[in-house]
């Protein structure tokens, strides 16, 4: 698992759904599987059923399309059968390629929804800082991709980094 599908992870658990990772799915007859789907997550609550498959290949769009197409059409295909078979049958669900590039020429791949990499770190950031300042409020240490951005976002906002800036070069900061 790479730092993405990691960060994915922990940031769809802290906000309550229950997640699995790196799922095999479509056991074959002469051994193997059909294919791995990197996070698949329900919640609950909302009834939000989501699959992700995060990546950062530097790929061609073509060669995406077919890649992304295999593990969507596994997610359809397993997702509810396999994984989450409580479910109704009939269930839909998001499904998202977190990739590097734009989704505004490739608003869609594979059958997914295009989710550019920095357009997630602001959805997970936005969250994030909605929790307000981490000494009343640290996220828990079993998140730690998110609690790094925590105190990251908390501690280096541009105007702190102005005034520590500011104090350093006048001789008031620290040593």
């Amino acid at each position: 698992m790479n730092h993405l599908e990691q960060l994915i992870a922990e940031w769809l658990e802290f906000r309550g759904y229950f997640v699995r990772r790196n799922v095999k799915v479509g056991k074959l007859a002469h051994g193997g599987h059909e294919g791995e789907l990197d996070i698949v997550a329900y919640h609950p609550i909302n009834n939000h059923l989501f699959h992700i498959e995060p990546s950062i290949d530097a790929h061609t769009w073509k060669k995406r399309e077919e890649r992304f197409r295999k593990k969507f059409d596994a997610g359809k295909k397993y997702i509810i059968s396999e994984i989450f078979s409580w479910l109704p049958h009939n269930k839909t669900f998001e499904q998202w390629a977190v990739l590097w590039g734009s989704d505004k020429n490739y608003p869609e791949i594979g059958g997914g929804k295009v989710m550019p990499i920095w357009k997630l770190y602001r959805l997970i950031a936005r969250d994030i800082i909605a929790l307000g300042n981490p000494e009343g409020n640290a996220i828990p240490e079993t998140f730690p991709l998110l609690r790094t951005m925590q105190y990251t976002l908390h501690w280096a906002s541009s105007d702190k980094l102005e005034q520590d800036i500011a104090e350093q070069a006048f001789g008031k900061g620290r040593s």
